[in-house]
C-alpha cells in the first residue's frame, strides 16, 4: 500500500504526527509553497514534521496543476489524505490515487457544506457541530462517509479552539482508519442528499462588525473570527481596529444606547476582564482585546482607562 499526504493547515499536522509515528507507509507529503502558505490563516510546519520523520516533502503552488500531478505521478499512491488543504481537488487530480483521495470536512456532513464551516456555525449560533472524513468525490463534499465525531461548541469556543478539536478528531479518525486500509478495505457509505446552499467563501473584508444585532450574535461574530484568522473590525473615529477578544455582560451592567456606541469602561481586578462596554442592537458586548492595523494592542487596564464613553463604533 503506497500512501500520500497533502496539507497546509495546522488541522492536518496532529494527524501526520500520529501515522507516522505508527510507521504507516506515507512515501510524500506535498504542501503548498512557502511563499504562498504565509497568506493562509492556520497555515502549519510541514517541514518540520517531514524532516523529523524522512518522509519527502514537494512543494507546489495548486494541487490541480501539471506541476502537483508529476509529483502525485511519480509517488504512483494508492491513497491519499487530502486534510488541511485549501482547494477544491478536481476530477483529474482525484484519479491520480489508484484507490482513491480522503480528505476532512469541519461538519456533520450533510449540514454546513462548503467553505469555512466552523467560521459559519459560530457566527450563525450553532452549539454542535463536528468532522467528517470522506472519500473525496467530483461533486463538492458528496463522498462517500468513512467517519464521524460530533462534539459540542461551547459559550467560550473560538474558531481557534474549534479547528483544534477538528485536529484532534483528524487524527483519531485516521488512527482508527489506516489498519483498515492496509488490510485491504475500503469503508464508506452514501451519505444523506442535501439541498441546502453550499456555504459561500469568506474573505478579510467580511469581517466588519454588525452592531445592530443582538449582543449574542455579536460576540459569536468575534469569536468566529478570531485568530488566527483575519479578525472582525470596526472603527472608532476613523481609525480601524480588529476585536479579538470580547465577552458577553450581565444584564445588569446594561444601558442603553445607539449600536456601536461605548457605554463605558469595565474595570476589575483581573487585569483580563478589563475592557470597554459596547451597545449592540439588544444588550452589549465587552470588548477585551483590540488591535489597530499599525499593531497597537489595547487589553486590560490599558484598554479601560481609554476615554471613549459615548463615542460610537462605525463602519471601517
Amino acid at each position: 500500500m503506497r500512501l500520500a499526504w497533502v496539507g497546509v493547515h495546522a488541522e492536518g499536522l496532529p494527524a501526520l504526527e500520529a501515522l507516522l509515528r505508527m510507521e504507516t507507509p506515507i512515501h510524500g507529503v506535498l504542501t503548498l509553497r512557502p511563499e504562498l502558505a504565509a497568506g493562509k490563516s492556520a497555515n502549519g510546519d510541514y517541514a518540520t514534521t517531514c524532516q523529523r520523520h524522512g518522509v519527502p516533502l514537494h512543494f507546489v503552488t495548486n494541487l490541480n496543476h501539471p506541476e502537483a500531478h508529476k509529483v502525485l505521478e511519480a509517488l504512483s499512491p494508492d491513497v491519499v489524505f487530502v486534510i488541511g488543504w485549501h482547494q477544491i481537488v478536481r476530477p483529474a487530480t482525484l484519479r491520480l490515487a489508484r484507490l482513491g483521495m480522503i480528505g476532512a470536512h469541519a461538519s456533520l456532513l450533510p449540514a454546513n457544506r462548503g467553505s469555512a464551516p466552523i467560521n459559519w456555525a459560530l457566527i450563525r449560533g450553532e452549539r454542535e457541530t463536528g468532522n467528517t472524513l470522506i472519500w473525496l468525490a467530483d461533486e463538492l463534499d458528496a463522498g462517500d462517509i468513512i467517519d464521524q465525531v460530533a462534539f459540542p461548541i461551547t459559550p467560550y469556543d473560538t474558531c481557534a479552539t474549534l479547528y483544534d478539536k477538528v485536529a484532534a478528531s483528524n487524527r483519531d479518525m485516521l488512527v482508527r482508519l489506516v489498519p483498515r486500509l492496509l488490510a485491504g478495505e475500503r469503508p464508506g457509505r452514501s451519505r444523506p442528499r442535501s439541498t441546502d446552499p453550499v456555504l459561500p467563501r469568506r474573505r478579510p473584508a467580511d469581517g466588519k462588525i454588525p452592531w445592530s444585532r443582538p449582543s449574542c450574535a455579536v460576540y459569536d461574530f468575534i469569536r468566529a473570527l478570531a485568530r488566527p484568522y483575519p479578525g472582525a473590525f470596526s472603527a472608532l473615529e476613523g481609525r480601524r481596529w480588529f476585536i479579538w477578544q470580547a465577552a458577553l455582560p450581565p444584564a445588569a451592567a446594561l444601558t442603553s444606547g445607539e449600536p456601536g456606541t461605548v457605554l463605558g469602561p469595565v474595570v476589575s481586578p483581573v487585569p483580563e476582564a478589563c475592557g470597554q462596554l459596547i451597545a449592540c442592537g439588544e444588550g452589549g458586548v465587552i470588548v477585551l482585546e483590540l488591535e489597530a492595523e499599525d499593531a497597537t494592542v489595547l487589553r486590560g487596564r490599558a484598554l479601560s482607562d481609554q476615554s471613549w464613553s459615548g463615542k460610537r463604533w462605525t463602519d471601517a
